[in-house]
């Protein structure tokens, strides 16, 4: 990318789908899977919901110089506008040089007409609420929020499958192949929410040994898992896969016959149909994300 490097960890996206790398269907698409499989990978209610696509999507960024400030549509607004789906997304600090800042959402209250003026003599940036970061912050990025990280952050991103984004303001520089990037004006005033709220960060409360929620919305589930000792999770009322995201550290992660190690920046993706999990952590311990619908 222009502004960094991007992994995208799980993805059932159509143009960049995750592989399986082992076991008997390994070869086959994350999206290819789920038409086998079914309930018995995504559960009941999600297949009934999603069918055949892989409703989420992982991410790990390392953003070097700033990202594009930009808003993503609701799924209502974008699947009458263009067919697709919407974005919410999350981000969870991994890293964050001294000083670095993260946007999201409004410091003023504009309008529309102040948007597109603001767009157009490059003053936008004036009106964003930046926000100084730290390993471990957290922030919900739900549809109409504007929102960019500006530099010197590794980011863990949990968002909804779609890659459809409004680009408010780029600061005027060329793309990789060298012309600017186009901008999504009149798309991205009718899709930005104004209003200015009192905090935007996602707060919570460590607790090792024990699941802490993030974020609970619509698209996603998400909660932290820090651990030093074995921890086993009930998922039989879960009715949904469970994604586990390992932050740091090392883990083996166990579902009925089946184990695996994980390390940091590994993936791992629990089936529906699993009974429970079990996690032990290696002697420097692991943090863990984990989602699910």
């Amino acid at each position: 990318m222009v502004w960094g490097s991007e992994s995208w960890v799980l993805s059932g996206y159509p143009d960049r789908p995750s592989v399986l790398c082992d076991g008997p269907r390994r070869g086959m698409t994350l999206n290819e899977l789920v038409c086998v499989e079914k309930e018995a990978l995504v559960g009941r209610g999600v297949y009934a919901r999603c069918g055949n696509e892989f409703p989420l999507l992982v991410k790990l960024l390392d953003v070097r110089i700033p990202l594009s400030i930009q808003v993503h549509p609701s799924e209502e607004f974008a699947m009458g506008r263009e067919g697709r789906h919407g974005k919410t997304e999350m981000w969870y600090v991994l890293d964050a040089d001294e000083g670095a800042e993260l946007i999201s959402g409004f410091a003023a209250s504009i309008d529309g007409d102040e948007f597109e003026r603001r767009v157009s003599d490059g003053s936008v940036a004036d009106v964003v609420a930046r926000h100084r970061i730290a390993k471990g912050d957290v922030f919900h990025i739900p549809p109409g929020r504007i929102h960019a990280l500006p530099g010197g952050s590794r980011v863990a991103e949990i968002q909804q499958t779609s890659d459809t984004t409004y680009r408010i303001w780029d600061y005027g520089r060329p793309g990789l192949d060298g012309r600017l990037r186009p901008l999504h004006t009149a798309l991205a005033r009718e899709a930005l929410d104004y209003r200015v709220l009192d905090s935007y960060r996602t707060p919570y409360t460590e607790a090792a040994g024990s699941e802490v929620p993030l974020v609970d919305c619509d698209c996603f589930t998400t909660s932290l898992l820090e651990l030093e000792a074995p921890f086993r999770k009930n998922l039989e009322t879960l009715d949904s896969f469970l994604v586990v995201l390992c932050l740091e550290g090392e883990v083996s992660v166990r579902s009925g016959a089946s184990e695996m190690p994980l390390g940091e920046g590994g993936c791992i993706l629990v089936p529906a149909s699993a009974a429970a999990v079990e996690f032990n952590p290696g002697r420097s311990g692991v943090k863990l994300l984990l989602s699910h619908l």
